[in-house]
């Protein structure tokens, strides 16, 4: 079954696709060994973007190897996996450990059942909670849940009890993210046909506000605008290479990748990007070379939705701009209102200033003489 708010590229499997998905992704990794990024050195390596615990263990442990030969990948690089709570059992915790997986991401979505049948997940709650406590004994280093809130009518007392769930369950990481309906799914013809109604965004922000105080409060605190964990070394090392403009690498329909100033993605559909490969032609949907002021934008974006926030003295070296000087009026007036500070070489993002993070940063003078609006 396919989520009713999902916008990634997800089929449902029939028949043989799994196994023809599992040769054409090895196939899109042999035939990239040539290419120049196969000789950047990895260290994560991440199944996500859909529900790769579908897979058989023995799919992905292939799809692992065909990684190692094709990559510079070092030999103790983490697995990074995203589950579905009901492909979880004993048996496929301790094969995704043999394969190396040490972060486990739950889709649990909810602890309340009238909001998991609102989303169209399979799971209750309390299957939901046994799947946490399976992966937990299966000795995987953090195990993490994943929670979406701003449903419709939902109250802040339905999303503490969700949280509490987690909290209680002793997990090492969560994943909050907002209810967002795009275009093309399920949930956008509903709003379509008047019968969906999004949160409005007042409520919306006092239930991102009460995510974060809750969960820092109960030994949790955010790194991430959507992401919490218990320390350090408990946070997504993956994911958090998005936000450092790391070079990552992608595989499969759909997916993306970036390396130095390029960054490339690929089609949408499945067939297309099989005939595709079966040519051995790379399946590109497009491709972009980033110039400064891209990368300069793109860098204050996603620093600002980490609680690291933005190495002022880094950013000036790197792009010849000193954005406090630039913007010290902005700034101290934000500062003022609590939503952001500056602390040594550190512009950091308070958590009212998470919340509005892409409105902030459109309203900052950056290089090339332009705001990023």
């Amino acid at each position: 079954s396919i989520c009713p708010y999902c916008d990634f590229y997800v089929k449902k499997d029939r028949g043989d696709e799994a196994t023809r998905f599992t040769a054409a992704v090895r196939a899109e990794i042999a035939q990239s060994a040539s290419a120049d990024h196969a000789s950047v050195p990895f260290d994560t390596i991440y199944f996500g973007g859909g529900t790769p615990s579908t897979l058989a263990p023995d799919a992905l442990a292939s799809i692992v190897g065909s990684l190692r030969e094709s990559f510079r990948v070092s030999d103790d690089a983490p697995v990074f996996l995203e589950v579905n709570p009901e492909d979880v059992s004993p048996a496929s915790v301790a094969a995704w450990r043999e394969l190396g997986v040490r972060f486990v991401s739950l889709g649990v979505q909810s602890l309340d059942a009238e909001e998991l049948r609102f989303l169209g997940r399979r799971h209750t709650p309390d299957s939901a909670r046994r799947a946490v406590e399976v992966v937990q004994e299966g000795g995987i280093e953090t195990v993490s849940f994943d929670v979406i809130f701003g449903l419709p009518d939902q109250s802040p007392e339905t999303l503490r009890r969700t949280l509490d769930g987690a909290i209680a369950l002793g997990v090492d990481h969560v994943s909050c993210y907002q209810l967002t309906v795009h275009d093309g799914t399920p949930f956008a013809r509903k709003k379509e046909q008047g019968r969906l109604m999004e949160l409005p965004d007042a409520e919306q922000g006092e239930l991102f506000l009460l995510t974060h105080e809750h969960l820092a409060a109960h030994g949790l605190p955010a790194y991430e605008v959507s992401n919490f964990a218990r320390a350090p070394e408990h946070r997504s090392r993956h994911n958090q290479k998005y936000w450092a403009h790391a070079p990552y690498v992608g595989f499969g329909p759909s997916a993306h990748s970036f390396v130095g100033r390029e960054r490339w993605w690929n089609v949408r559909d499945l067939a297309e990007w099989e005939r595709a490969i079966d040519r051995g032609e790379a399946p590109l949907e497009e491709r972009e070379t980033l110039g400064d002021d891209q990368l300069a934008l793109e860098s204050v974006m996603l620093g600002m939705r980490t609680t690291d926030g933005i190495d002022l003295d880094a950013f000036r070296r790197r792009f010849r701009f000193d954005l406090l000087e630039e913007n010290a009026a902005f700034l101290a007036a934000e500062e003022a209102a609590g939503r952001l500070r500056v602390s040594g070489t550190q512009l950091l993002p308070e958590p009212s200033g998470l919340a509005v993070a892409d409105a902030l940063v459109a309203r900052l003078h950056l290089p090339g003489g332009r705001h990023a609006t």
